[in-house]
Order: structure tokens, then sequence, then C-alpha cells
């Protein structure tokens, strides 16, 4: 029985593993493809560029915190659950903080 329950611990291992490298990825992407239409638009001129530049970057940080909740599935120890954590912390407030200007600039609209 302590067989099958060591492989069920590896899979659900792997398939964490593989869904944080994917929500990671996705972040990324999301993160760099609104940087770069925000230059685009800021180029542009557009008055919309700061906020649609500002709920890009929310996105892609909540898939990479996303990442990070999944990640505590595999921590095996206090300092690894202490960093992962911190980096939580770290991104929800960064988070606030985008959403808390998001909707500032919409108040100036």
């Amino acid at each position: 029985m302590s067989g099958f329950i060591e492989l069920l611990e590896d899979i659900l291992a792997n398939i964490a593993s593989i869904a944080i490298i994917l929500f990671e990825f996705i972040g990324v992407g999301i993160i760099i493809w609104s940087g770069i239409t925000g230059f685009v638009n800021w180029l542009k001129r557009n008055a919309e560029t700061g906020i649609y530049l500002a709920r890009g970057l929310a996105m892609g940080l909540e898939f990479k915190m996303g990442s990070e909740i999944l990640r505590t599935v595999v921590v095996r120890d206090w300092k690894e659950i202490g960093t992962v954590a911190g980096i939580i912390a770290l991104r929800a407030a960064l988070t606030f903080l985008l959403h808390w200007e998001i909707k500032e600039e919409e108040k100036q609209h």
C-alpha cells in the first residue's frame, strides 16, 4: 500500500511541476505582450496606455502567483515553504498595488 501512495505522490509532483512551468510561461508571456503593446500604445499617445499596461501586468502576476501556490504542493521543508510564502506575499502586494492604480486611473477618465 505504501508503494501505491508513493506512486500517487510522484504523479502529483509531476503534474504540479508541469503546471508550474506552464503557469510561469503564461505569466511571462502576458507580461511581455502587455509591455510590447503598452509601448506601442504609448508611441501612439493612447490615453488608455497606463490602464492597459497595469491590467496586463496584474494578469501576468496572477498567473505567476498561481504557479507559486502550486509550488507549495512540491516543497518538502520549512525553509522552502518560507521562501514560497515570501514570494507569494510580494506578488500579492504588487497585484494589489496594480489594481489600486487601475482604479485610480479609471477614476481620472
